[in-house]
């Protein structure tokens, strides 16, 4: 166990440092392709924040590991909102004032009952995959044209952060692959760290998906949404977790159905995708806010959130 112990520890920090890496390389090519900085900002680092997830889901998914793939992203989605907005909720309230992310809440709501709908039969194949990730290419499209229509707090912050992703690098092609081979490498350790601590442990790959894979995967944007918080962008705070889950909901277990079509595990459909549609609708019902009110995530709905964390995982535990 201990050598698995390893491979996981490991493989997360280099995943998680060339993941950075690559974020930065592809920032770079962005802008010389003469992609704004706003694109930039709302895609390529947004995106990039989520590369963990989709390498490891991914690669689970062609080792004919589902419960792996399905349990990384749909448990970073519970860690994105239950532990990283309550963290980030704890170190500065965040007021909910962009437009932008006002009209993503719902949409999380709908991307998230679509996807729970297309896997209750129990199986995700490969025309519930298509349908996630064509969903994808037309949210990211949409959030493309309304940040250019309008602009408030989250461009004007998605604009700052892309730049802060725009160093200037010389053989940035090169580094791009060399991140990308890193996270690839570092990705296998990883599921091969999880796979054998499950049957040493005797856990289901499914809980070791939802639990050290969507944590360690999680890490960038938890990182990401601290930094903002401290600095005052509270809506690039948010708008890191909104991004994630969509992505994670869309195009991470699109791309995994499409790998490997697969059958769904009972307890994803009667434990876990039940936490991450009530999650996901509280973060609509206090994001929105009501009777004139804006949305506020405040310290005590931050406590609220984490204790929904503890309380998951405990749950978890108990069924070991």
């Amino acid at each position: 166990m201990l050598l698995f112990s390893a491979a996981i520890v490991l493989g997360l920090v280099f995943l998680i440092l060339s993941a950075d890496r690559f974020v930065d390389a592809a920032s770079v090519i962005a802008q010389r392709t003469g992609l704004s900085p706003l694109i930039i900002g709302m895609l390529i680092v947004g995106i990039g924040t989520s590369a963990p997830e989709m390498l490891v889901s991914a690669l689970a998914a062609m080792q004919g590991n589902p419960g792996l793939a399905l349990g990384n992203a749909y448990g970073s989605n519970i860690t994105n909102i239950a532990l990283i907005l309550g963290l980030t909720a704890l170190l500065s309230p965040i007021p909910v004032q962009s437009g932008i992310l006002r009209k993503e809440l719902p949409v999380l709501c709908i991307v998230t009952a679509a996807s729970i709908g297309l896997l209750w039969d129990g199986h995700l194949g490969f025309i519930d995959s298509s349908l996630l990730v064509v969903a994808l290419l037309a949210l990211m499209v949409w959030l493309v044209r309304t940040g250019q229509e309008s602009s408030d707090t989250f461009t004007e912050e998605a604009e700052a952060n892309a730049r802060a992703h725009l160093p200037k690098m010389s053989h940035t092609g090169l580094m791009l692959f060399l991140s990308l081979a890193v996270m690839m490498a570092a990705s296998q350790a990883l599921i091969w760290g999880a796979e054998g601590l499950a049957k040493a442990a005797g856990v289901s790959d499914l809980v070791i998906g939802l639990t050290v894979l969507a944590f360690g995967t999680s890490v960038p944007e938890l990182a990401s949404s601290l930094v903002a918080a401290r600095k005052g962008q509270h809506a690039l705070a948010l708008g890191n977790v909104i991004g994630s889950n969509l992505f994670n909901t869309l195009g991470v277990v699109g791309i995994a159905g499409l790998i490997s079509p697969s059958v769904v595990e009972p307890d994803l459909l009667t434990r876990d995708l039940p936490v991450v549609a009530a999650l996901s609708l509280s973060l609509f019902v206090i994001g929105m806010g009501w009777r004139g009110r804006m949305g506020r995530i405040n310290r005590v709905e931050g406590v609220i959130l984490l204790a929904v964390y503890v309380g998951y995982i405990a749950t978890l535990a108990s069924g070991l």
